[in-house]
């Protein structure tokens, strides 16, 4: 509530206590919908999940390196699996491991059943070169709290100074990918959607933080058309900013 309040002080407590609900609806459905995909069919799963895919691989000719950018949205799962079944290009996901191993290995599985790569975050920067000599699509979550806010972008979210990671939009312009933002949704209970869009071919043309921005009003959109599709169960907003700590805002 303290986060809806923040993200939509416009609304009355009554409209976001609604939000709340659906957000809580759809954050259990999540978690009963993981058991479901551990033993869905392809041929199930495609009559529940739909993507414009030709904006991903209208590019195969013509470009080797993809980076999607997304918030956190539901279904994460949905998404995963229905983009990996109909990329031309290797599908590669960043992936936090369990800490208990059985499920780990379960939910490993279950992500990577219909191709997915998937890469642990802790071994990333090890692992993730290998994969940068061919083709790849990479799909990365860019709207979680960094480690180091010291070393993050500032920017206007909803509002309020909020810090984000570096990370993808350095990786973009390190290797000169054509980045593309992914909003998914649930069109009804059990279906998915996934919107694509072109952001950039040419990340290296943008000065710094500049494309972070761009990203980040993008994430904000998409949180305004489906507020309960957003994962506000994580403390967004937990450090407050200080620009004498923090240094100058990107503006």
């Amino acid at each position: 509530m303290g986060n809806l309040l923040i993200a939509f002080p416009e609304k009355t407590e009554k409209e976001r206590i609604r939000i709340a609900k659906n957000f809580y609806h759809q954050f259990i459905d999540s978690f009963i919908e993981v058991i479901k995909l551990i033993s869905i069919s392809k041929k199930e799963f495609q009559k529940r999940f739909t993507v414009n895919v030709e904006v991903l691989n209208g590019f195969y000719n013509k470009k080797d390196r993809i980076q999607i950018i997304c918030g956190h949205y539901f279904s994460w799962e949905f998404a995963n699996l229905g983009v990996s079944i109909e990329s031309k290009f290797p599908f590669l996901v960043v992936y936090m491991p369990l800490a208990n191993k059985v499920f780990d290995r379960i939910i490993f599985n279950m992500r990577s059943k219909f191709g997915t790569i998937l890469i642990p975050a802790t071994e990333f920067k090890s692992k993730f070169p290998k994969y940068t000599k061919d083709k790849y699509s990479l799909i990365l979550v860019a709207d979680q709290s960094p480690s180091r806010p010291d070393k993050s972008y500032w920017l206007p979210f909803f509002g309020k100074m909020t810090p984000f990671v570096k990370g993808p939009e350095k990786g973009a312009k390190y290797n000169n990918t054509v980045v593309l933002y992914a909003d998914f949704y649930r069109t009804k209970r059990g279906y998915y959607k996934t919107d694509m869009e072109l952001v950039t071919e040419d990340a290296r043309s943008f000065k710094d933080g500049e494309l972070t921005k761009l990203l980040v009003k993008k994430i904000e959109h998409s949180v305004k058309q489906n507020p309960s599709n957003y994962l506000w169960s994580h403390r967004r907003w937990k450090i407050g900013y200080d620009e004498e700590k923090f240094g100058k805002l990107v503006v």
